[in-house]
C-alpha cells in the first residue's frame, strides 16, 4: 500500500457503497485551512487514488469533509432542511508520513462512524 491518505464511504442505511459523494481534504496549519485535494466516490464508494501522497503527504492536522447531504438527496432520501447531517467533517492528525492512513466513513442520514482503517 502506498503512503498517504485514502478513504471510502459506506451507506449503512442501505448496506451499499455510497457513490457520487464529494469529498474534500484540507490541511490545517496556523489557524488556516488549505484545501489540498478533492474527489468524488465511484460505484464502490472509493476514490480512484489517494487524497494526498508523495511529497505533499506530511505530518500535521488534516480534515476530510464528506458532502453526504447531497448524496442522500441524490438517491431520493427526503431530508429536513437544514439536514441533520449535510457536511461531515472528520479532523485527524498525521504523526508519521512513512505509513498509510485510511479514514473511512460509515454514514446514514442520522449518524456516522469513522475509524483509522488499513
Amino acid at each position: 500500500m502506498s503512503k498517504g491518505i485514502t478513504t471510502h464511504v459506506l451507506d449503512i442505511s442501505s448496506g451499499r457503497p455510497a457513490s457520487e459523494v464529494y469529498i474534500a481534504l484540507y490541511r490545517l496549519q496556523d489557524g488556516k485551512s488549505e484545501k489540498i485535494s478533492s474527489g468524488v466516490t465511484n460505484s464502490d464508494g472509493r476514490l480512484e487514488g489517494p487524497m494526498v501522497s508523495g511529497e505533499d503527504f506530511r505530518p500535521g492536522i488534516y480534515e476530510l469533509v464528506f458532502h453526504v447531504g447531497d448524496y442522500f438527496r441524490g438517491i431520493g432520501i427526503a431530508l429536513a432542511e437544514p439536514a441533520f447531517l449535510d457536511e461531515v467533517p472528520v479532523r485527524f492528525g498525521i504523526s508519521a508520513a512513512d505509513v498509510h492512513y485510511h479514514v473511512p466513513l460509515l454514514v446514514a442520514p442520522w449518524g456516522y462512524n469513522t475509524y483509522r482503517g488499513s
